[in-house]
């Protein structure tokens, strides 16, 4: 299966709609917060299952902050990340995805890509941001993850 996952569009779509044009429609989207209303936009550009939650942005959203999804023989939990302090480290992050049995999680927030795997359990992810990027060459950026039944995730970035 291929995941396709993002964060922090901040309500302008087109990078998430090129992004779709580029790749095609994959068997999952996440979106990991901050559309700022742009969800109901968001829903109907993707037709393929699709987990969103609120980011920090997100201020009328009815979106949970955080949820957890089994996709592909993972369990991963899916959060915009502000309410685990990502900003500072991935401690709390790392603790609550092991405490929920799951063995990746994925956050946005920064609008920097990272990955670790440094964590016997749990692999950390965030795709950076589709519209604001904040890493040094400044591109939107994006990831993908594919993932399979007794497969071990493989995880992509891709840059605008």
């Amino acid at each position: 299966m291929k995941i396709l996952v993002v964060s922090d569009t901040h309500g302008r779509e087109g990078n998430l709609e090129r992004v779709l044009q580029e790749i095609g429609m994959p068997d999952c989207v996440i979106h990991l917060g901050d559309y700022e209303g742009g969800e109901a936009h968001i829903q109907e550009m993707v037709s393929c299952p699709l987990y969103m939650v609120a980011g920090n942005c997100d201020f009328f959203s009815r979106l949970p902050l955080t949820q957890i999804a089994e996709i592909g023989g993972q369990r991963i939990l899916i959060t915009h990340g502000h309410y685990y302090f990502v900003s500072v480290g991935m401690r709390d992050l790392i603790e609550d995805a092991k405490a929920n049995g799951c063995n990746i999680a994925m956050f946005g927030h920064t609008h920097r890509p990272f990955l670790d795997q440094s964590d016997d359990e749990v692999t950390v992810l965030n795709p950076g941001s589709l519209s604001f990027p904040r890493q040094e060459d400044q591109r939107p950026s994006y990831a993908v993850v594919t993932v399979g039944e007794g497969a071990s995730p493989k995880y992509e970035f891709f840059y605008l």
